[in-house]
């Protein structure tokens, strides 16, 4: 009997998300380093980049720290009491990066002087990053499927969505169905309201490709490096 028939969470919608977030922050030094010091027009594409993509990161932690967390600690026996707290301190070094990050993006957004700065502290993000997905693959999700529902599942994407302007949203979503299975994304959508659904699958791509060129220099950047 499939997760779906038992109403217990599909996790493949973490897979898409953590696909997009090493492909992306695994790019974001080069972007940091290869701007022109001085160059404040292009300090400006990547310092928007970057902030949109930090705050989509600080709204998938915070989901998991409110939704998944506190449900895996009550139902996953000592196996959950043994990661959770392991998943929680990754969380806190992490948003201890993005807090430094908060500090420096502003200047260098308006500046474009000490990038390599804020680029090292981007290669400690990501090497955090990387460390945390991998084990929470490995070990977090497939607890997820045994503890916690699809509805509750589901509310992630609820939270996530809440957290970004009805403006925002369609390239939030651009960014996570450029490499994802078709199959996946029709899952997701399916629990969307009706517009996001029919205006998405059209919207979201277009306005990544656009995005990407504008930041990358194409419109098909490299695809995420192996967890």
């Amino acid at each position: 009997m499939s997760n779906q028939v038992q109403g217990m969470a599909d996790v493949r919608d973490m897979y898409m998300a953590h696909n997009m977030f090493r492909r992306e922050f695994s790019l974001v030094p080069g972007l940091l380093r290869g701007t022109p010091e001085g160059d404040t027009s292009r300090s400006r594409i990547v310092g928007a980049h970057v902030d949109l993509l930090c705050r989509i990161l600080h709204a998938h932690h915070e989901g998991e720290d409110e939704l998944v967390w506190p449900k895996l600690h009550d139902r996953g026996g000592a196996v959950a009491a043994e990661l959770v707290p392991v998943m929680e301190g990754q969380h806190a070094a992490i948003e201890d990066a993005l807090k430094r990050v908060n500090e420096l993006l502003p200047v260098w957004r308006e500046t474009a002087t000490e990038g390599a700065k804020l680029a090292d502290v981007f290669d400690d993000l990501y090497a955090r990053l990387c460390e945390h997905m991998k084990m929470e693959e490995d070990n977090i999700l497939p607890l997820a499927e045994k503890y916690i529902t699809a509805t509750e599942w589901n509310g992630l994407g609820g939270h996530g969505m809440a957290a970004f302007s009805k403006k925002e949203l369609p390239l939030c979503f651009g960014f996570v169905m450029y490499e994802t299975d078709p199959v996946v994304i029709k899952t997701v959508l399916n629990h969307m309201p009706l517009p996001a659904r029919l205006l998405l699958p059209r919207i979201a791509p277009r306005m990544y490709a656009s995005h990407a060129l504008r930041v990358h220099g194409t419109a098909t950047p490299v695809t995420a490096p192996a967890g």
